[in-house]
């Protein structure tokens, strides 16, 4: 079943965290609505403009749907994450998201505030919420680069911004990264600075962390002895930390480069062990297992496993009221 971004968030606030799984292809669209069944968990679907590159926005948005159709019991929504104004217009075009962010971070205050107030306007009008984000969180997948503490979300400014917006929900930079590499000497995650942002929105808003993806050093390690070429330092969040986080506003986090570190893993062992095997499907099956363990794993640590069938009657309450 297919739901709108914002009400999962809304049940979600300050009770769990729900986890949005990066798609491009079927293998991974397949394995997000299976480990909403496996976990009992609401989930969200992301698309980045690389994805929709790579498949065609009109393949993964047909991937999705056949999905929904196979699993209506498993609870979705269905993300554009970081788009440009081009990526977010277009999507909200298409009638099929319910949810655009607009990543305008990298620009200076007031041209993040228009960019994003036009995206509101478009988006609002066709009924889909905004993700917005303040501060940089920068890594391998982002197009600017800035030093951990100088990228933080600055409070007041995340007060302004929501205020001058109206985006329905905010991704915040307390210390993560994108990518493998996220922390290295004393970086860790700012919860005081998330406490401060939490304390100046308006009550019930939803916070969102990009760049929370864990990698796990035993991933790395089977990657590398599989002839992989990862740094064995690599380390992203502590998952412990994400009990934490719900309780300070985040409704949402972003996994993307576990998902990632799974794929690798799995092609890079199975090549290893069957070196006459040329059948993709074998491998691709694996993953798809490898991956709906993933999801179920997170969402424990979300907080949300178990939940899928009250967050079904809290949508459906709030439906007919």
């Amino acid at each position: 079943m297919l739901v709108p971004t914002l009400d999962l968030l809304k049940i979600a606030y300050g009770r769990f965290i729900v986890g949005a799984y990066n798609v491009q292809n079927m293998e991974q669209v397949l394995a997000v609505f299976r480990g909403s069944l496996k976990a009992q968990a609401p989930v969200i679907i992301a698309t980045v403009p690389f994805a929709r590159d790579y498949a065609g926005a009109r393949m993964l948005q047909a991937m999705v749907r056949a999905a929904d159709e196979m699993y209506p019991q498993a609870v979705a929504a269905m993300h554009l994450d970081h788009g440009d104004e081009a990526h977010c217009l277009d999507a909200i075009r298409s009638g099929f998201y319910s949810s655009v962010m607009i990543d305008a971070s990298h620009l200076p205050f007031d041209e993040n505030i228009a960019i994003t107030r036009r995206i509101v306007e478009r988006a609002h009008a066709a009924g889909i919420s905004v993700e917005a984000e303040l501060g940089v969180v920068a890594g391998q997948e982002a197009d600017h680069s800035a030093n951990a503490q100088s990228a933080l979300t600055d409070p007041d400014q995340a007060a302004e911004f929501v205020a001058r917006t109206g985006c329905d929900s905010l991704a915040v930079a307390i210390g993560t990264s994108h990518g493998a590499y996220k922390f290295q000497g004393e970086q860790r995650l700012h919860l005081d600075r998330l406490a401060e942002i939490r304390a100046r929105l308006p009550q019930g808003f939803p916070l969102v962390l990009h760049g929370a993806s864990s990698v796990p050093s035993d991933e790395i390690a089977r990657i590398n002895a599989a002839g992989g070429n990862l740094n064995p330092d690599a380390r992203g969040v502590d998952p412990t930390e994400f009990a934490h986080l719900w309780p300070l506003g985040v409704t949402k986090v972003n996994i993307h480069t576990d998902a990632h570190l799974v794929w690798y893993r799995v092609h890079r062992e199975h090549f290893r062990d069957y070196p006459k095997n040329f059948d993709f499907r074998h491998p691709g099956a694996i993953f798809m297992e490898e991956f709906v363990r993933l999801i179920t794993t997170r969402s424990e640590q979300f907080g949300c496993a178990g939940m899928l069938n009250e967050v079904r009657e809290r949508l459906h309450h709030n439906a007919a009221t």
